[in-house]
């Protein structure tokens, strides 16, 4: 992070009237978010986080994927501001019941705990917006992903757009070059789209997500002809062209819990689960290089991950003086 001399005089000023606040100013100065921006005002925040999601996915496996998701789902709408996190209240509409997030997100538990921790070690000061960063990181982390320095100094937005969760969040059975538009709308590109998806590698998605492959999307009652066919008939068995919307199924079926590369050698072997995951092998030349490079080379999949989840999560965050650090992150503020 690159400061001119001028603003190093400012900075310096401020180390020596006021360190505890340091993180804070430079952030006002500047708008930038950096790994640091706690480590005076909250030393231990990152700890603090990182023992919550510790203690949670010991607990539930399936909870590492459900707090990378949610990370995913604020950042696509309004920028990584936490408005996912909010409560229907007064004139708030919940994102919560977005078509993407009805019965699906989940894990909001976990970030009410990890903030109550963090308000009683020091109150009003770390965001709910870092949190979700924070806690996609350490979930990553702890299913056997790469590591990567969280940039930090959002602020939790005072609102939510459900109409912008219904929009612009990826959907499973969204064409490829709708994703795509999706992703570079938010100022992501092909590379970070077919890097993100890779978090496909640990998590679930429900029979509905995917039940136009087994019985016809386009109407004909035929299974999808990019879907291996024996996969597509075992599927069948769980998720019946009538019900069992809700029914649950691993999206990996190597190592359903290992953040790994094997989403993608399943994808070359039609066994993606989702239309928006083999797509990316069907309908695009560039995407499916890159499917069979992070397939054959996990440590390139880890390293282009890390990087397009960093870039993710600086999409529009709010800085300096915009928003607020909300006490509790399903309401804001001025409900207190």
């Amino acid at each position: 992070m690159g400061i001119s001399p001028m603003w190093g005089v400012v900075v310096l000023s401020l180390v020596a009237l006021a360190p505890i606040c340091l993180s804070h100013k430079i952030n006002d100065i500047e708008g930038n978010l950096y790994p640091q921006f706690y480590d005076h005002s909250c030393p231990r925040a990152q700890e603090i986080v990182r023992s919550v999601v510790e203690q949670a996915v010991a607990k539930e496996a399936r909870m590492a994927a459900s707090l990378l998701r949610l990370h995913f789902h604020d950042c696509f709408v309004k920028g990584c501001d936490a408005s996912l996190l909010l409560d229907s209240s007064g004139s708030i509409t919940s994102e919560k019941r977005s078509n993407s997030n009805r019965n699906s997100a989940r894990g909001f538990e976990i970030i009410d705990d990890i903030k109550s921790a963090l308000e009683h070690e020091c109150p009003q000061t770390v965001s709910c917006a870092d949190i979700l960063a924070l806690a996609a990181r350490d979930s990553t982390v702890l299913a056997g992903g790469p590591n990567w320095e969280v940039p930090l100094g959002r602020r939790d937005s005072r609102d939510a757009s459900l109409s912008g969760s219904n929009n612009n969040i990826p959907a499973p059975n969204n064409t490829f070059q709708t994703i795509l538009t999706k992703f570079k709308v938010v100022g992501l590109d092909l590379v970070d789209m077919v890097a993100l998806s890779g978090s496909h590698t640990i998590g679930d998605a429900r029979c509905t997500s995917f039940k136009a492959r087994l019985y016809g999307q386009s109407g004909n009652g035929r299974i999808d002809r990019s879907l291996d066919q024996s996969y597509a008939a075992e599927l069948r068995t769980k998720c019946p062209r009538s019900g069992g919307d809700q029914n649950l199924f691993i999206m990996d079926i190597i190592t359903p819990r290992k953040f790994d590369n094997n989403y993608y050698k399943n994808i070359v072997a039609s066994k993606g689960l989702l239309n928006s995951d083999q797509v990316m092998w069907t309908k695009d030349k560039a995407s499916k290089k890159l499917v069979e490079l992070y397939a054959e080379d996990m440590g390139l999949f880890f390293d282009h991950f890390a990087k397009s989840i960093v870039k993710m999560g600086n999409i529009s965050p709010l800085t300096g003086s915009r928003g607020e650090i909300r006490r509790v992150c399903r309401r804001v503020n001025h409900f207190f």
